[in-house]
């Protein structure tokens, strides 16, 4: 633990990098571009190289002695004291499609510790910047945020992330038991469902296919929010994360049976 570093200095600069990117994003947002496939079959454009770069370079001003894990532009210096985790575009097929379900998700880990995260989604309902730095809290769009006081699974809300991995695993009839428990369920997905749940709006989020990049700022941000995040099976975030289970802090006892057949090697997808 950092407990006497002040993480603020460096959450201004990580705004001052998502807006940076921002301004790239919304110069090609809804023109035309040429699309790439990785080798994952998943979609970069122009917008994405463009905007690591531009977050690259206000952070490299910055801090010349960070290193960095990019989406787009891979490591540099990731074995430094600390090291920014970068995903300028993450929801490309959002992006690509022109409609606006996709953040730039920046995060600082020092030491191995998470500790500063910023998810800003300028194109949607208007623009939303969630912020946090560790024992700071967290903010959207400049206001405080905390979890919701939900203790029960009756009243809660539940969003449930890429059902199509949660669905081949065998832990689905756990979570369909769940389903039939809780007072509703959702799919919000990227970010969105991440800025709702540390501002008190669902309660509990299950995810699979992902990677650390999708979901480092947010970590950090949710925890400074009063909630609590970990992987599908209990295990803690770290960067072989591929699932979540995240919670308002009160529910997770109540929900944690029915995901505890959750199994991170086997269930995970390993695409």
């Amino acid at each position: 633990m950092h407990a006497l570093t002040d993480y603020r200095g460096y959450l201004e600069t990580a705004v001052e990098a998502a807006r940076a990117a921002e301004t790239v994003i919304r110069h090609y947002y809804q023109g035309t571009f040429d699309v790439e496939r990785k080798a994952d079959a998943s979609p970069v454009t122009v917008a994405d190289i463009e905007s690591e770069r531009a977050i690259k370079d206000v952070l490299s001003r910055a801090y010349p002695e960070h290193g960095f894990y990019g989406e787009e532009l891979g490591h540099e210096s990731a074995d430094a004291e600390y090291v920014w985790l970068i995903d300028p575009v993450d929801g490309t097929k959002s992006f690509v499609r022109g409609y606006p379900f996709f953040s730039t998700q920046i995060a600082l880990r020092h030491r191995g510790e998470l500790v500063v995260g910023v998810s800003n989604a300028p194109m949607f309902n208007g623009g939303e910047l969630a912020c946090a730095a560790r024992g700071h809290g967290a903010t959207l769009n400049g206001e405080p945020i905390r979890v919701s006081t939900t203790d029960a699974l009756a009243e809660t809300s539940l969003s449930l992330g890429n059902i199509a991995a949660l669905g081949a695993s065998p832990a689905w009839p756990d979570i369909g038991a769940l389903v039939g428990r809780v007072h509703r369920i959702r799919g919000y997905g990227d970010f969105y469902h991440y800025h709702l749940l540390a501002s008190g709006r669902i309660d509990a989020i299950l995810e699979s296919d992902l990677n650390i990049l999708d979901i480092a700022a947010l970590t950090v941000i949710l925890r400074e929010a009063g909630g609590d995040i970990s992987a599908l099976g209990g295990g803690a975030i770290d960067l072989d994360t591929r699932s979540v289970f995240a919670t308002n802090g009160r529910l997770r006892e109540a929900i944690a049976p029915f995901v505890s057949a959750w199994d991170e090697a086997r269930d995970a997808p390993t695409g």
